[in-house]
């Protein structure tokens, strides 16, 4: 019997950064998705060992491994991974197994039923979760909230990192943000535009600090004014 055809190809993001202790299971786990029709991996000047295991996956079909030289940030490896990309679809997949890849289809329906063009996972509409990190979890209350109010908008939660989106719809957004600012600025700028937006709940594993967690307090206030920046300028 023939496979029914995917609605929409998938290119699959990996923004790394010393991570040699879990990029083999997270590209695995992508890949068991079946989902996937492209990975890829951007090393942002890791000094763990991980630019090694990416060796490993260089020249192997559906994949495409970019090293960067040195540090340069989150979002810049997500940048350098957008202009690689071929299919039509795109979502960003941390490399620290917080994210959950067994979630993709709950991401990929809104866009295949046509709801939506771009999917948000939301860690705070009800899906299983390690419970830890109280302030955090406040934080990321208080960016969405000033997300809401400042954009005329209802989302749970801002700072996610799986976002899944058409390629078509943000081809023409200029993204500036080198660090952990990627989030707010994307969102932003996707809510300017007035792009169809969705959310879906999802499974969420976070980190303690000593396992390996990176994103800081600091970057809640970097966060902040980027929110409020670009509420008025482009």
């Amino acid at each position: 019997m023939k496979k029914t055809p995917k609605p929409f190809t998938l290119s699959v993001i990996i923004p790394v950064f010393n991570e040699a202790n879990t990029i083999k299971e997270i590209i695995q786990r992508v890949k068991d998705t079946d989902l996937v029709d492209e990975i890829v991996l951007v090393d942002d000047g890791s000094q763990d060992g991980t630019r090694g295991i990416l060796t490993e996956y260089q020249n192997k079909p559906g994949m495409k491994v970019i090293l960067h030289e040195k540090n340069q940030g989150k979002g810049a490896a997500i940048q350098t991974g957008l202009q690689a990309v071929a299919s039509d679809l795109v979502l960003i997949q941390d490399a620290d197994l917080e994210y959950d890849p067994r979630d993709y289809p709950m991401l990929l329906q809104p866009i295949n039923e046509g709801l939506a063009d771009v999917v948000y996972g939301s860690r705070f509409l009800g899906g299983p979760r390690r419970p830890i990190l109280f302030w955090n979890m406040v934080a990321n209350k208080i960016l969405t909230f000033t997300t809401n109010m400042l954009y005329n908008n209802i989302l749970t939660d801002m700072e996610t990192g799986y976002k899944m989106f058409k390629r078509e719809v943000v081809k023409d957004i200029r993204i500036r943000a080198r660090g952990f600012d990627f989030e707010p600025e994307f969102t932003a700028k996707i809510l300017k535009k007035h792009i169809r937006i969705y959310e879906v709940p999802i499974r969420f594993t976070p980190r303690f600090y000593e396992e390996g967690k990176k994103i800081r307090m600091k970057d809640a206030f970097i966060a902040m004014w980027t929110l409020v920046k670009y509420r008025f300028v482009n």
